[in-house]
């Protein structure tokens, strides 16, 4: 894949984010995708395949109809790519066990995704935790 085309991939990543329209996954993860959280984050759901990004855009996505998520920088390396992203959204529905709040939250996000074949076959990813839980209102057992 050139850099424009990696570069493309990503957008139409967090475009997925952005829009809830799961039925994209397919073109964009590997169907063995995994995941790599931090621990606080759903540790008892997997992100995994493509069942399990899905499940998790949707768990998100009811919890913040309006989610957003907005690129700030990107690297790209080889097979990886570094993205610098800030994500916000509004808590009408319920999200984490908790009801929703009507709360909004702003929190930066960085990633590294690991690209084979031409789709996202790993992420990692570190998410603003303690701003993300301070501005529902204490802390979360995320999506």
């Amino acid at each position: 894949m050139t850099r424009d085309e990696k570069k493309a991939l990503i957008e139409a990543l967090h475009e997925i984010w952005n829009s809830g329209r799961v039925d994209s996954i397919p073109d964009v993860y590997t169907s063995d995708f995994v995941a790599h959280f931090p621990k606080g984050w759903s540790e008892n759901e997997s992100r995994n395949g493509h069942a399990g990004i899905r499940a998790a855009i949707e768990r998100l996505r009811v919890g913040f109809p309006d989610w957003h998520e907005q690129i700030q920088d990107m690297v790209i390396d080889g097979d990886k790519v570094a993205v610098r992203y800030h994500s916000s959204g509004t808590n009408s529905g319920s999200f984490g066990g908790r009801p929703a709040s009507g709360r909004k939250v702003s929190v930066d996000e960085l990633s590294i995704f690991r690209i084979a074949n031409g789709r996202v076959a790993e992420q990692w990813c570190l998410v603003d935790d303690l701003m993300f839980g301070k501005q529902l209102g204490g802390k979360v057992n995320a999506g």
